[in-house]
């Protein structure tokens, strides 16, 4: 059994998908194994995993490619075999990230009546987004992901919402922003584009990131929140990093392709990074083989001098390490630029909201401090 809690990424169709997103990370990646993963190696995964967790919670994230493709009756089945696998009062908690293309009616109903969580991909403004995210023939999927989102709120289910941050969103900070905030679902989640079209650059990041915190702490707090700001104030207020590149170690978040194959990342889904196979060994062990562990070590090993001597080293850690050039981060000093611009006042929002104080108040509060 693990010694620390792990999750898995499941990648039942791999890098399949019906998108050519320009900037995508995995459409490249070679296929590894067949289109759709066999019942066998899911039963085997999902056995591992249970097997392996401390429960009574587990978490299970579906991925890709796109991950839907792999087609409402595999998720049929995977369901069915969870609640066959499952100890007494052990539950799983599934969360699907996709693209919402394919989303109909039927698929929102078996979304919510086996309580997933649902990311839908959704680059802000339909501009943007169609721009980025096309499908093969170069049409545009801003409006399949916006029926996605409706579908689903329909049925009381409200998604997070994925949003990547290249140079052109970060030109465009309080649109992108806003167009993501009124679709009311109450969480968004930004994702700096790397080594990619259209990359954003470390200052970029910080401006964009800068500008959206403003309008957000100014006038949507109590609201909903925005991901990495929750984040920074989780460790603020002294509980751990939740996000893996936040923590100071990594390593705790397997990938599962469509051949059982078991790598140490999503990011790093290469021969070098492979652990094992579900058919054939232990998930537990693998999540504590010498190679995972040192693999996850490395991002705090690795740190250069002025990671370590930074004042806002607690809530970086020095990023991804898919992020960085050499030992350095990418985007090193938008971070800086950020968290510089944002902890004072999310210190205060911190200490207002101990005090009682309301979002309202204490948006009043913000705004007269800018005046």
């Amino acid at each position: 059994m693990s010694v620390e809690p792990f999750s898995i990424m499941v990648k039942p169709v791999g890098s399949r998908c019906n998108l050519r997103c320009s900037y995508c990370y995995y459409l490249d990646k070679p296929r590894l194994g067949p289109a759709l993963m066999a019942d066998a190696t899911l039963e085997a995964t999902l056995r591992q995993c249970i097997a392996a967790s401390p429960g009574p919670h587990i978490s299970i994230v579906w991925h890709g490619g796109e991950p839907t493709l792999a087609g409402l009756d595999f998720y049929r089945r995977a369901v069915d075999t969870e609640k066959r696998l499952l100890p007494d009062g052990w539950e799983v908690w599934n969360n699907l990230q996709t693209n919402g293309v394919l989303l109909d009616d039927e698929w929102c109903d078996f979304l919510v009546e086996h309580r997933f969580d649902v990311g839908i991909s959704i680059d802000g403004t339909a501009l943007i987004h169609d721009r980025f995210r096309p499908d093969p023939r170069g049409g545009g999927s801003y409006e399949g992901a916006v029926d996605a989102i409706g579908r689903l709120q329909a049925r009381g289910l409200q998604p997070d919402l994925l949003c990547t941050v290249t140079a052109t969103t970060a030109q465009n900070a309080l649109a992108t922003y806003r167009a993501l905030r009124d679709f009311g679902t109450g969480w968004i989640q930004f994702i700096p584009i790397v080594g990619a079209a259209d990359a954003v650059p470390g200052e970029a990041f910080g401006d964009f990131l800068c500008a959206v915190f403003d309008e957000w702490a100014l006038n949507d707090l109590g609201w909903g929140n925005v991901q990495l700001f929750a984040e920074a104030m989780r460790v603020l207020i002294g509980a751990p990093a939740g996000l893996c590149w936040m923590a100071p170690t990594c390593g705790r978040a397997l990938v599962v392709e469509a051949d059982g194959g078991v790598y140490s990342c999503d990011h790093f889904v290469t021969p070098a990074h492979r652990l094992g196979s579900t058919g054939v060994d232990d998930l537990g062990v693998l999540a504590n083989t010498a190679a995972q562990l040192a693999f996850g070590q490395a991002k705090r090993d690795t740190l250069p001098g002025e990671c370590l001597r930074c004042e806002w080293r607690r809530l970086c850690n020095g990023g991804c390490p898919k992020d960085r050039a050499g030992r350095r981060n990418l985007l090193c000093t938008g971070l800086t630029r950020f968290f510089a611009h944002a902890v004072p006042v999310m210190k205060q929002i911190i200490a207002l909201t101990r005090a009682g104080s309301t979002p309202q108040a204490i948006m009043e509060q913000l705004r007269a401090n800018v005046e």
